[in-house]
C-alpha cells in the first residue's frame, strides 16, 4: 500500500507543522536547503517583468528567492493549498517589507486557477511529491506556462554514489523521523511520511520522462549537495 496522500491529509498534516515548519527545514538540512532554493532561482533565469509561479509554496521561501532573482522587477504569485502555511508566508512578507510583487494566494496545484501560458517560469520546491496526482500538477504547471518559458521542480532524492547513499539512507529513514517528530511534535507524522513519500517518489531520469510526458522538452536534472536534492528543469 502507498504513501496516503489524500488532499485532507496532507493538508492538515503541514497544516500542523506550519509554525515550525521554517525551523525545522534549516535545522535537518543544516541550512543547505536555503542554498538549494538560490540555486533553483538563478537556474531558472528570471528576466523582465513577466509573472512567476510558486506552487505547493509552504511559507514562501523559494518565491522570495525568486522576487530576489528578478531583482524585484517580475511579480510572483506564491500558491498553495495549506492556508496556515500561507498565512506564516504573508508573515514573512510583511516582516520584509515586499510590497505588491509577492502574492500569497490558495490554490490547489491540480487544479490552477489561472490562464494559459501566462508565467515566464513556473515552480515547485518540495512539494510536488505532496500532491495526489504527480503528472496532473506536472501538466498544470506547463499548462499555465508560456510558450518558451521553463518550469522547474526542487526535490529531495536519494545519493547515488555507493556509500554516501546508504549512509544518508540511514540518516534519513531512521534519524530524521524521530529528530523531526521530536521537535515538531504533530500528530499526523509528518517527519515519517517525508522519507515514505521520497522513497515513493520517481527521481532522476524517471522524473525528467514524466516531465517530457507532461508537454516539456530539454529536460535535464541537475543533482545537489552529493544527490541529497536534484534541480529538474524543462522548457515548454
Amino acid at each position: 500500500m502507498g504513501v496516503d496522500k489524500s488532499g485532507q491529509r496532507v493538508q492538515r498534516m503541514f497544516g500542523e507543522i506550519a509554525g515550525n515548519y521554517d525551523r525545522m527545514n534549516h535545522l535537518l538540512s543544516m541550512q543547505t536547503d536555503r542554498y538549494w532554493r538560490w540555486r533553483t532561482a538563478r537556474r531558472t533565469k528570471p528576466v523582465g517583468d513577466a509573472p512567476i509561479l510558486d506552487v505547493c509554496t509552504g511559507t514562501g521561501d523559494l518565491a522570495f528567492a525568486l522576487l530576489r532573482a528578478s531583482g524585484g522587477k517580475a511579480p510572483v504569485v506564491a500558491t498553495d493549498f495549506c492556508q496556515p502555511m500561507l498565512d506564516i508566508g504573508r508573515q514573512k512578507k510583511i516582516a520584509r517589507g515586499i510590497d505588491g510583487q509577492l502574492e500569497f494566494m490558495q490554490a490547489d496545484a491540480q487544479n490552477l486557477p489561472f490562464p494559459d501560458n501566462h508565467f515566464q517560469i513556473v515552480t515547485v520546491g518540495f512539494g510536488l511529491r505532496n500532491v495526489a496526482d504527480t503528472d496532473q500538477g506536472l501538466r498544470e504547471m506547463t499548462r499555465v506556462c508560456q510558450v518558451g518559458g521553463r518550469v522547474a521542480v526542487l526535490e529531495f532524492t536519494m545519493p547515488r554514489t555507493p556509500g554516501i547513499r546508504q549512509l544518508y539512507g540511514w540518516y534519513f529513514r531512521t534519524i530524521l523521523p524521530r529528530l523531526g517528530q521530536w521537535l515538531a511534535g504533530n500528530t499526523e507524522s509528518a517527519y515519517e511520511y517525508l522519507p515514505e513519500s521520497v522513497g515513493e517518489f520517481p527521481s532522476y531520469e524517471a522524473l525528467a520522462q514524466r516531465m517530457r510526458e507532461a508537454g516539456l522538452a530539454r529536460v535535464d536534472f541537475y543533482p545537489l549537495t552529493l544527490g541529497v536534492a536534484t534541480l529538474y528543469l524543462g522548457v515548454k
